[in-house]
């Protein structure tokens, strides 16, 4: 696949390999420039960050608690989804812990606020390499890939981070009192990251599904197939979450993320009804 110079005028002269690990050394060094300034600003504001977001999943007046809460009680579903509070007591095991674990948490921090930006020049430097008609194809990427990514964080966040840490931290082994969580913050910072950019990543499902349909990999006949199955590890994966068997708080799980299939099933099928189309007009002119 061959790259294009686009300031080598309008003959758009091939670019060499030297050329295109200068391109993409370029964009690199902007995406990290991006991370480094969205980094520092987190750190400069680390206190309030820390205070009012990052530990905000195990805070017991945590906004998602009380909506979850709120919401069982209007639907005549009683305690269901009222998780009951637990008192998390992080520690620091090494001198350097807390400032080391801050400039972890800016790094990720900056990360989740430039990764508009970073996908930007990643786009930049693939976009050459597309004829007119894929990139026409590929109007508003930039948009939709940021807007999911964003969706799934915020998924993470305030309902799958909430439901974790809860049942994980209120889980006893062997007699009540004879083991004590008291994990570092190194520990849940690891696992928030996990999970937030864990669910980014995997609320990308339509955007991948629209490449791979683009590019032959996957049919909407196949995602069709694999539904049952699709929905089957789902369903496990919204019971292990949640803190209580019940089927209500597992659906809430488990809704979002069966919608997402279907949303790239449904993304899949218009792709591959394009590109259909598209091959009935090249065998047409073929026929000519």
């Amino acid at each position: 696949m061959a790259l294009f110079n686009r300031n080598r005028g309008a003959g758009m002269a091939e670019m060499t390999f030297i050329d295109h690990l200068e391109e993409l050394r370029s964009h690199i060094i902007r995406s990290v420039m991006a991370i480094l300034v969205m980094a520092i600003v987190i750190f400069i504001y680390r206190n309030w960050i820390f205070d009012n977001i990052v530990v905000g999943p195990i805070n017991k007046d945590f906004i998602s608690y009380r909506v979850l809460c709120q919401f069982s009680h209007w639907a005549h579903m009683g305690d269901a989804l009222c998780m009951p509070p637990v008192t998390v007591t992080m520690q620091s095991t090494t001198f350097g812990g807390q400032f080391l674990s801050s400039i972890t948490m800016a790094f990720v921090g900056g990360i989740i606020a430039a990764f508009p930006f970073i996908f930007w020049e990643f786009w930049r430097f693939v976009r050459p390499a597309l004829k007119e008609g894929e990139v026409k194809n590929t109007r508003f990427i930039i948009f939709w890939v940021s807007f999911f990514f964003f969706c799934g964080a915020a998924f993470g966040y305030f309902l799958l981070g909430p439901f974790t840490f809860n049942f994980l931290a209120g889980f006893q082994l062997g007699t009540e009192g004879m083991i004590v969580t008291k994990p570092t913050f190194a520990d849940y910072l690891d696992n928030l990251t996990n999970i937030i950019l864990g669910c980014g990543l995997a609320f990308e499902l339509p955007v991948l599904a629209f490449i791979l349909t683009r590019i032959g990999l996957i049919t909407p006949t196949f995602l069709r197939s694999t539904r049952k199955y699709a929905i089957v590890v789902i369903l496990i994966v919204a019971a292990f979450i949640t803190p209580s068997p019940d089927w209500m708080s597992q659906m809430i799980v488990f809704t979002p993320l069966w919608l997402l299939y279907e949303l790239s099933i449904i993304v899949s099928a218009r792709v591959y009804k394009q590109e259909q189309a598209k091959e009935e007009e090249r065998e047409a002119e073929d026929w000519e």
